[in-house]
């Protein structure tokens, strides 16, 4: 590891308990809290997440967060019903900047978030997290508003896989570690480079373009890296993450899709073939199944017309 990392880690690697909450609530002065939920039939799980943070973090007691949004990507279950009734504002996709066509992605719905929230610091939190802990959001919000100097923080966790600690992360270990440690390996720190918990300054977000789809994540990293530089990322201790695991197949079309993020930032140079095919053993034998890889980046929020008029009647 390089010693920059080293340094960087005994430096900008927190845990929760670091910042109490009381810690917290005082250094946020007059800074907004944004939390975003990007959902996609999630209705057996939204909900107790959004109870947990009006509960906890939305109260006058406790006045951490100031805007808590589900951005809903179409489900076809109980997902806005269900997350209205917990106390999110719930806003479909579609609905957002209906100028321009969405396309499937969790990085659409993050990208799209921007135009509906407003907060000075924004943090994404996946909505199919189960045993949530109010400690997701302060652990990465904390040093945001404690520290100046930081404008990026992600949570790092023990991610078990059923009842196996620490086996979770597949796609970390096997594409997004190494191809971090060999093009970036300045980013070799981060414990979980694609986990779904992190916050960072809305004017860095509005900077940045976004995957649409699975390689958001790992671009979101690598740009901020190159914009802001290493000192102004952070990761924070969380605990446990507990969620919903995917398939093999799945996990293929998502290491597809980071490696081609990767393979942008390495060259801007063309993807020679954007189709990944998979096999599924049938009736007859093997079937193939191709799927296209996300090949579509959203520009900077701060590109877009529609936002810089909000921005500036703001």
């Amino acid at each position: 590891m390089l010693e920059e990392v080293e340094r960087w880690l005994a430096r900008r690697s927190w845990s929760v308990a670091d910042r109490p909450l009381e810690r917290v609530l005082a250094a946020k002065r007059g800074t907004t809290v944004s939390v975003v939920l990007p959902a996609l039939n999630e209705e057996a799980t939204v909900g107790a997440i959004v109870s947990v943070i009006r509960r906890e973090l939305m109260t006058p007691a406790v006045p951490l967060v100031d805007e808590l949004v589900v951005i809903d990507s179409g489900s076809t279950d109980r997902t806005a019903e269900v997350a209205a009734a917990a106390g999110a504002r719930v806003v479909a996709r579609d609905a957002i900047l209906p100028r321009i066509p969405a396309v499937p992605g969790k990085g659409e719905v993050l990208w799209r978030s921007l135009m509906v929230t407003s907060g000075d610091v924004v943090c994404f939190v996946d909505a199919d997290l189960r045993d949530f802990s109010a400690d997701f959001v302060t652990g990465i919000v904390g040093p945001l508003l404690t520290d100046p100097d930081v404008d990026f923080v992600k949570a790092m966790y023990d991610r078990p896989l059923g009842d196996t600690p620490g086996q979770g992360g597949r796609v970390t270990e096997l594409v997004a570690r190494p191809l971090l440690n060999l093009h970036w390996p300045r980013l070799a720190g981060f414990v979980q480079p694609l986990g779904g918990e992190y916050a960072a300054r809305r004017s860095l977000l509005e900077r940045l373009p976004f995957p649409v789809g699975y390689g958001v994540e790992l671009g979101l990293l690598v740009d901020a890296l190159h914009t802001v530089g290493l000192d102004a990322l952070a990761q924070v201790d969380v605990g446990v993450r507990k969620h919903r695991h995917q398939d093999g197949r799945a996990l293929g079309r998502m290491a597809a899709a980071i490696y081609r993020t990767a393979q942008l930032r390495l060259s801007r140079g063309h993807l020679v073939r954007p189709l990944l095919t998979q096999f599924e053993r049938g009736e007859d034998g093997f079937t193939p199944h191709t799927y296209a890889v996300d090949t579509e980046e959203r520009p900077p929020m701060t590109e877009i017309a529609e936002y810089a008029e909000r921005r500036r009647v703001a």
